[in-house]
């Protein structure tokens, strides 16, 4: 191992550095929330349908999740430094071709190599800054994140409004955008970015990585198709779901065999980590799959401008936000953390089944509450789930744990904007067959432009929508009930009150006296 160790960041080295990571962040974030609003718009405009609509959600989506592992696995063996900034490069291309694309074929390519850059900052940001800050710091720096987060979720769809509304500017800035700020992170990273390059013999499991990835790849694509270009019940999907079983099985067998696999399995043998991790992905399924169309349904069944769409999303961000920040310090308070696990999950399961009750000539004020309702269940559940399963683990495990959270709440993401978005077409398509016949298009479930559509055609389109939307969050509410199973049989242990560094150093400590 080849170590050089500088002198110690000054508070002002290290906050000029955060600000190129915290830009970086910041980008990363946008791309994922700026598109929702444009979405509509781009489908109509580049003559997509309803899976593509999801496509171009969960590619970006998958990609992203699918490298978090493998880059945070290359920062032990290359320089951090110029992995982030590969990780901005790779975000700046996508954005190039995302913006200037011709077709949707080719704005799904971008939005994967998006998100290979975006799954580089997510894995490497922490990475980096735990780095350049002691353990007993990172709190007074963590906060900066935490409101980088909550300004780009906020203001992603906003910004994706205006931008969409405005005619000398259009969706394509949508993508766009965000180049310049990405080579100002660059920029700035070079500058102020000084960290030692730590070499280690560690070879990464590139064929358990090939594996996962083609294994839920798979599941993915057909939970797409299915109901749509063939049946539930065919021969296609028993073909495709045992391939992408059989994928993901033999990923296990790499893994456990694997000296360094991308996602240790020694960690399920914590109960509280492995229904952690469940929950997780539930959450995931919720919070994306549920959640993605919601513009969609604004703009179209409620006849929303993307502006607006923008602004009605405010209610679920602001009781993300406020939940996660009130329980948070009552844990911190008073030590005591399953209840909140347990509130936020039936909290959430409530927000699904209100929102299952919406169509098109539901009020905004009462989507609002509804959305409110779903936010504040995510906020308590989400980061708590990550805290009860950090306290469960030996120090050594921290990283893998905290990894594996949060690859799987991705993955949860990906498989529910996927399947959820397979149950909004296969019902949309139906409807429209129903209401117009299948000469009307029906069979295709093509987004409508519904500027063009003359007002007895569009009132019926409104309620399709409205109809179809109400649906998928009555399929995705019992999936969030499993979430409120997985938290009631977690063990609340008493929460540790030394820091991961003082943990490992009392571990270490203790195995050399055991010999």
């Amino acid at each position: 191992m080849t170590v050089a160790t500088p002198a110690r960041m000054s508070h002002r080295e290290v906050v000029q550095a955060l600000s190129g990571l915290m830009l970086g962040m910041f980008v990363s974030i946008l791309a994922s929330t700026v598109v929702a609003n444009a979405l509509p718009r781009i489908i109509a405009d580049l003559g997509g349908s309803q899976s593509v609509y999801t496509w171009i959600v969960t590619t970006e989506l998958l990609a992203m999740t699918a490298t978090v592992p493998l880059w945070g696995k290359m920062a032990d063996l290359y320089s951090k430094k110029l992995l982030i900034q590969l990780s901005l490069g790779l975000f700046v291309a996508g954005s190039l071709i995302a913006g200037l694309t011709p077709n949707v074929e080719v704005l799904l390519v971008s939005r994967a190599v998006q998100g290979v850059g975006a799954g580089g900052m997510t894995a490497l940001a922490m990475i980096v800054m735990a780095a350049m800050i002691p353990p007993r710091e990172l709190g007074r720096y963590s906060g900066m994140f935490g409101a980088v987060f909550g300004v780009g979720t906020i203001a992603g769809p906003l910004i994706g409004g205006v931008l969409v509304d405005t005619s000398w500017l259009g969706w394509r800035w949508c993508f766009l955008i965000g180049v310049p700020f990405s080579l100002i992170a660059i920029a700035l990273l070079q500058k102020t970015l000084h960290l030692p390059v730590v070499r280690r013999e560690v070879s990464i499991d590139w064929l358990g990585a090939l594996l996962i990835t083609s294994g839920v790849s798979t599941l993915l694509i057909w939970s797409t198709l299915a109901g749509d270009k063939f049946d539930w019940a065919s021969w296609q999907t028993a073909a495709m779901v045992a391939a992408g079983l059989a994928l993901l099985a033999l990923a296990v067998l790499v893994e456990s065999r694997a000296k360094e696999p991308i996602i240790p399995l020694r960690i399920f043998r914590h109960r509280t980590v492995t229904l952690a991790i469940v929950a997780s992905v539930l959450v995931g399924v919720a919070m994306f799959g549920g959640t993605v169309f919601l513009s969609q349904y604004f703009q179209i069944s409620l006849g929303k401008s993307p502006t607006v769409a923008g602004l009605m999303g405010l209610p679920m961000i602001f009781g993300l936000l406020i939940s996660s920040t009130v329980a948070g310090a009552l844990i911190t308070k008073y030590g005591r953390w399953k209840g909140f696990l347990v509130a936020g999950a039936i909290i959430m399961t409530a927000g699904m089944l209100l929102l299952s009750t919406i169509g098109a000539h539901t009020s905004v004020p009462v989507i609002s509450v509804f959305m409110a309702v779903l936010g504040v269940g995510v906020g308590m559940l989400m980061q708590n789930l990550i805290l009860a399963a950090q306290n469960e683990v030996p120090a050594a495990e921290l990283g893998a744990t905290t990894s594996a959270l949060t690859f799987f709440r991705s993955m949860g993401g990906s498989i529910g904007v996927s399947a959820l978005g397979a149950v909004l077409t296969h019902k949309v398509t139906a409807l429209f067959a129903e209401k117009f016949g299948a000469a009307a298009g029906g069979g295709t479930a093509q987004v409508p432009d519904i500027s063009t559509l003359p007002p007895e055609v569009l009132s019926v389109v409104q309620e399709i929508y409205g109809t179809a939307t109400a649906e998928l969050f009555m399929v995705g509410a019992p999936v969030a009930f499993l979430a409120v199973i997985a938290v009631i049989f977690i063990k609340e242990k008493p929460l540790s009150t030394l820091s991961g560094e003082e943990r490992r150093a009392q571990e270490e400590e203790s195995a050399a006296a055991a010999v």
